[in-house]
């Protein structure tokens, strides 16, 4: 931040970052390697993220350096050191696996996916470089386009979803979808950034507790929780809901003893949105893991089938006629609790929307 900025306006926390990155982040200018660092991007957990300039090609790049606040410390000579021989082993640990998950990332080939485009040893630590994006965060981008409409909603959500369907196919999970995560480029097109805390999806894996309140699930916030595909799915409902509601999830751990969430399909506009989606996002928001979905491939189900068709290959469907309810003369003394169905016609309905709208068809026909 410049010096010429006052900081009296700024938070307690907002200030000891800004320190925290003067301390230990790579002065403008050093170079790593063809990189030119030109300024500090963000700092997390797990290290930094500048952007730079890559004095071969003249593009802008971003480059995130493994440093590790609570295990490492930053030398005299910008080497990236333990902070006590206790954290040696651990360090080294996680600089394995930074250069592991480096090496799989840059595998990965999506629009949607912020772009590894190579990684290396330097300075006693390890660096990713990734494709820069030129855009806003999510956060930004939707503020001045509130509320937003149905197809907009899906114009991030189904594209976003096929990224994220790439990454579990490779074993992998993302473990923290936020709004701060997703960036709208400047085409309109969403990419999902930040993998700072991916891990293998593998049972019995012991992971570090990584949580952003409202959107990691309950299982997130232990160290033995059984994460899968199922709790991306939690933060990317997480995401929908921010995006459709206005408000950000009640976080998980409040929801275990009684549930405070409203449902989006009782407080989002129904005039603006479909059951069926906020049916959907409910579903991805369920506390107990068992009973989401449990693959990108079949929370898409639920979901593509309501995005706007291509108009060059779309045909007309039939138009479903609805009737209007009958309008009382007087007021009526009963009041009818709804239309009653039999059992076998209620079934043949059931099977006929599931067809259309996958696995939540149960759901949508137990609220209506």
């Amino acid at each position: 931040m410049p010096a010429q900025v006052p900081r009296e306006g700024l938070g307690f926390e907002a200030q000891r970052r800004i320190s925290m990155t003067a301390e230990i982040a790579l002065p403008q200018g050093y170079a790593l390697h063809e990189y030119r660092v030109e300024q500090t991007l963000g700092i997390g957990g797990f290290g930094l993220t500048y952007l730079a300039t890559d004095s071969n090609l003249n593009l802008k790049v971003a480059i995130k350096e493994y440093l590790p606040g609570d295990l490492a410390q930053r030398g005299e000579d910008q080497s990236v050191q333990p902070k006590s021989e206790s954290n040696s082993e651990s360090f080294k640990w996680g600089l394995s696996r930074f250069l592991d998950e480096s090496r799989t990332l840059a595998s990965f080939r999506h629009p949607n996916i912020v772009r590894v485009l190579r990684f290396f040893e330097a300075n006693r630590t390890a660096y990713m470089v990734m494709e820069f994006v030129a855009g806003q965060p999510l956060g930004e981008w939707i503020r001045t386009r509130r509320p937003l409409e149905q197809s907009a909603v899906l114009a991030i959500a189904i594209p976003l979803l096929d990224g994220l369907e790439v990454i579990h196919r490779t074993g992998y999970l993302h473990r923290d979808i936020k709004p701060g995560n997703v960036f709208i480029r400047e085409d309109g097109s969403p990419v999902l950034l930040d993998f700072g805390s991916a891990r293998t999806a593998s049972s019995g894996t012991e992971r570090t507790a990584i949580v952003t309140p409202g959107y990691a699930p309950i299982e997130q916030y232990h160290s033995q929780g059984r994460q899968g595909p199922w709790s991306d799915l939690y933060a990317f409902g997480g995401v929908l809901y921010w995006m459709i509601i206005g408000k950000r999830p009640v976080e998980a751990v409040a929801r275990v003893r009684q549930d405070m969430l409203p449902p989006a399909v009782q407080v989002a506009d129904r005039s603006r949105y479909s059951i069926e989606l906020l049916a959907a996002v409910d579903w991805a928001l369920v506390s107990n893991e068992e009973q989401r979905p449990q693959s990108v491939a079949e929370f898409r189900s639920a979901v593509s089938g309501l995005a706007a068709p291509d108009p060059r290959t779309a045909t007309s469907p039939t138009p479903v006629k609805i009737r209007e309810p009958l309008q009382a003369t007087t007021a009526p003394t009963t009041f009818p609790t709804g239309v009653e169905f039999d059992r076998e016609t209620l079934k043949k309905i059931e099977t006929e929307l599931a067809r259309h709208i996958g696995p939540i068809a149960p759901l949508v026909i137990k609220s209506a």
